[in-house]
């Protein structure tokens, strides 16, 4: 399970962009969260990927209460959630070819012998041909850059996938191509899935429930 319990977090103490949320994804569950832009459900994503310290309440992931974020929290827990952010070029390093950016994840956790074949498998899987892996971000499309961005959170075989805003800069047939990638590993694998957005029709469509950012306060997780 993962759950948030009353989290607060922000980039001031004084003024959180969000205060006292709870939600909780279940094991192959997939949770829309659902807010108009600037709202805070980036910040939150963020937290529930380990990647920004609330500044209070609990979360816990698969029973284990998370004190620790960034590339302080064990590796167990980092490598076990997935995150594929809104804008692909702020979050690919532009220096690295498409293969490379994929493999980044295997060669920082040691597993160097998996990159060929894992990289080849997932370029398959979400649409990348063996030309566009060799090309650097600048070389190819956004649709064609979060396409890598997805192969990258899945190469480590996540049990949580937190998507935030994956599809809002993509055009409809790649929207739709990517959630089929993140639907056929959620069903073949049991992970749960964490997917923020502002369009409550791609939202209810692709997820098993959707919560609204303006009562997310008022969401109790599952026991």
């Amino acid at each position: 399970m993962l759950e948030l319990r009353r989290v607060t977090a922000g980039y001031d103490r004084r003024n959180p962009v969000v205060r006292g949320a709870s939600l909780s994804v279940a094991p192959g569950e997939a949770v829309g969260l659902l807010g108009p832009s600037g709202c805070g459900k980036s910040t939150l994503a963020r937290v529930a990927a380990l990647l920004h310290r609330p500044d209070s309440g609990t979360f816990r992931l698969d029973g284990t209460v998370v004190d620790r974020w960034r590339h302080r929290a064990p590796r167990a827990l980092r490598t076990a959630v997935g995150i594929v952010f809104q804008q692909p070029r702020l979050s690919a390093d532009p220096r690295l070819r498409l293969s490379d950016l994929i493999a980044e994840p295997l060669r920082a956790t040691g597993r160097r012998d998996a990159v060929p074949d894992r990289v080849a498998e997932l370029a398959d899987t979400v649409g990348l041909t063996p030309d566009l892996l060799t090309r650097r971000p600048h070389e190819v499309s956004d649709g064609q850059l979060q396409r890598a961005c997805l192969a990258r959170a899945l190469v480590l075989r996540p049990r949580w996938l937190v998507c935030d805003e994956m599809t809002a800069m993509l055009d409809a047939s790649t929207t739709a191509a990517l959630v089929t990638v993140v639907e056929d590993y959620r069903r073949t694998t049991g992970a749960g899935l964490l997917t923020v957005g502002h369009d409550r029709v791609l939202l209810e469509r692709w997820c098993d429930r959707t919560l609204d950012w303006a009562t997310l306060a008022q969401e109790a997780p599952a026991p």
